[in-house]
């Protein structure tokens, strides 16, 4: 617990610098592009703001914060400046350095048929929804005190759940600073617990915006050369690889390619799919049976392969004790607000 706290307060410290390296190092890939036309020409001249930011997340000791700029910076940002020197969307040169650097690092959409939004308030919806998360999540710690007595697959299945709700409650932060900025949040989550297939689930109702970035920048050049299935294997390749990144800024240990294995296992599912769907009076599943034959296909095999790295590497307690300082944090923070507003 004071190791973390100690950590914390270190980032907290750090996170300043962190903001302003990202947003020189955008500001640059901004201007180079506005001056060299796309292809190799201006990848190159992006080569070191993509070289440098997989390291930025290092930056930090606490695993919640190389995780979160990890995926922001070197999954987000990397692949739309890689889009960028080909001169694909989502990123132009000619948008506001703002918008530009707002597009560029934090997970909300450019819409083109539509003129700029004005800054604005807050909708109550949103901060709604994003107190339910927060309270959720909460709930969800509170159960980690009895970690120990937990059957270890009911434990798995928490971390589930905690991972969805984590994301989510990240994601919604972004979207009230999106909101306050007048743009849009590209979509999270589609109710994957509604999910009637692998297909469905990967493609149209879990994490949303890196389906998003990866369908130009993998599967479409991939498809030129592979086909269709081809190109959805290199995205789940992809994915698998970029995992393997971000468990490594989680427990800084050398990946093992499980996290791989379990991507390339679901793009393999998800080719089979394909091509039993395709015979249309073969026997699909209804509703009712799909979900929860979905569902327990995802959580088994993340059982077998996604998680087994994270407690190997005991990358789940200290999260736990990351989790018990910022509370801390919190609570400190809260009791000196109301003894300096007495």
């Amino acid at each position: 617990m004071e190791e973390a706290m100690k950590a914390l307060q270190s980032d907290l410290k750090s996170l300043p610098k962190v903001v302003m390296i990202v947003c020189i190092l955008v500001y640059y890939a901004r201007f180079t592009s506005s001056l060299i036309r796309p292809g190799l020409p201006r990848l190159l001249s992006l080569l070191p703001v993509i070289s440098l930011l997989p390291f930025i997340p290092f930056t930090f000791s606490m695993i919640h914060f190389r995780g979160i700029s990890g995926f922001f910076l070197t999954w987000l940002c990397l692949f739309k400046l890689l889009l960028l020197s080909f001169g694909r969307g989502p990123l132009d040169p000619s948008l506001p350095l703002i918008r530009f650097i707002s597009f560029a690092t934090l997970p909300v959409k450019l819409q083109e048929d539509q003129k700029p939004k004005q800054l604005t308030t807050l909708s109550p919806k949103l901060l709604i929804s994003t107190a339910i998360r927060a309270a959720l999540l909460s709930v969800l710690f509170s159960i980690y005190r009895f970690k120990e007595e937990l059957n270890y697959y009911v434990l798995l299945l928490v971390y589930c759940v905690h991972i969805y709700l984590f994301l989510e409650l990240v994601l919604s932060t972004s979207a009230i600073t999106s909101q306050l900025l007048g743009m849009e949040l590209e979509p999270q989550f589609n109710k994957p617990y509604f999910t009637t297939s692998l297909r469905d689930f990967w493609g149209r109702r879990w994490n949303l915006m890196v389906s998003s970035i990866l369908r130009p920048s993998i599967y479409e050049p991939a498809k030129i050369y592979f086909g269709p299935l081809g190109g959805v294997l290199a995205v789940f390749l992809t994915s698998g690889l970029m995992h393997e990144l971000m468990f490594y800024y989680n427990n800084l240990r050398k990946p093992t390619g499980e996290v791989t294995s379990f991507f390339v296992l679901h793009g393999v599912c998800v080719v089979v799919e394909w091509w039993w769907a395709k015979y249309q009076n073969w026997w699909c599943p209804p509703r009712v049976v799909a979900t929860p034959l979905t569902l327990g296909f995802v959580a088994g095999t993340a059982f077998w392969l996604f998680f087994p790295p994270l407690i190997r590497g005991r990358t789940d307690e200290k999260v736990l004790a990351e989790v018990a300082a910022m509370m801390a944090l919190i609570k400190e923070t809260g009791k000196w607000l109301i003894g300096s507003g007495n």
